[in-house]
């Protein structure tokens, strides 16, 4: 019971404190916010927005979670909670849950603003919305994850952020978002199979439009894996930065 109280504090703490910070409305909210809109626009000629969809969803939830992540963990990096919560008596992997579970809900809320969108200007009756729910929540449980991987080698939000956009940027071209894979140059296509992002979008792009590379389980299977290796990783780096 203590654990479950303990978890639910820091997951309240994290939506009350950071989900309206600046740096998270900016890069979390207003950049996909635009992206969309930008492309909804655009997409009235040759692009179909059906297309685009997938795309725009997965990038929501990328910038969404990691940018939360980037601000809760360097702000309590900075202030010294985090310390606090490390010599709490949970484990340490409750307390990786408890903090990476605000930026999950926060990327799963950004990802169904572009669907919001789109809706003025298609029908989407035809969306397969189980596998999309399941596609949009892997993908922020593994952006989550590399965001707080990314956040606890920073010690400052900017650092956060642009570490993050190291990452963040080229996937927006990698991951088959708006650049379907098969279009990409033969050597940056084995990168593109090595990143996380580009199997969740192929699960919306088959659950959208119907045209995938690889069928619904093999992808849910490769997040999973992904998901436990970044999960472990996490923990280490922890471990590893605070606490050794």
């Amino acid at each position: 019971m203590q654990t479950l109280i303990a978890f639910w504090n820091i997951l309240r703490k994290d939506i009350e404190n950071y989900y309206l910070k600046p740096p998270n409305i900016s890069w979390g909210i207003i950049f996909p916010l635009s992206w969309t809109l930008m492309q909804l626009i655009r997409s009235q000629g040759d692009i179909g927005i059906e297309e685009l969809l997938s795309g725009l969803m997965a990038m929501s939830v990328l910038f969404g979670t990691t940018s939360m992540l980037a601000v809760t963990i360097t702000f309590e990096r900075r202030s010294r909670s985090f310390d606090r919560l490390l010599i709490a008596p949970i484990s340490i992997s409750t307390l990786v849950i408890a903090k990476i579970l605000g930026a999950i809900l926060f990327g799963i809320l950004n990802a169904f603003v572009p669907v919001i969108f789109a809706a003025f200007f298609i029908n989407l009756s035809g969306i397969n919305w189980g596998i999309t729910l399941a596609a949009v929540i892997l993908i922020a449980i593994t952006s989550a994850l590399l965001g707080l991987l990314i956040a606890v080698s920073a010690k400052e939000v900017f650092e956060a952020q642009t570490f993050s956009n190291f990452f963040r940027f080229p996937m927006l071209f990698l991951c088959g978002l708006f650049i379907p894979i098969d279009k990409l140059p033969v050597i940056l296509k084995p990168i593109s199979f090595c990143l996380p992002l580009t199997y969740g979008t192929d699960i919306l792009n088959g659950a959208i439009t119907g045209n995938s590379i690889f069928n619904a389980i093999f992808n849910i299977s490769v997040m999973l894996v992904f998901t436990t290796l970044l999960f472990y990783l996490c923990l280490r780096n922890i471990k590893t930065k605070w606490i050794l």
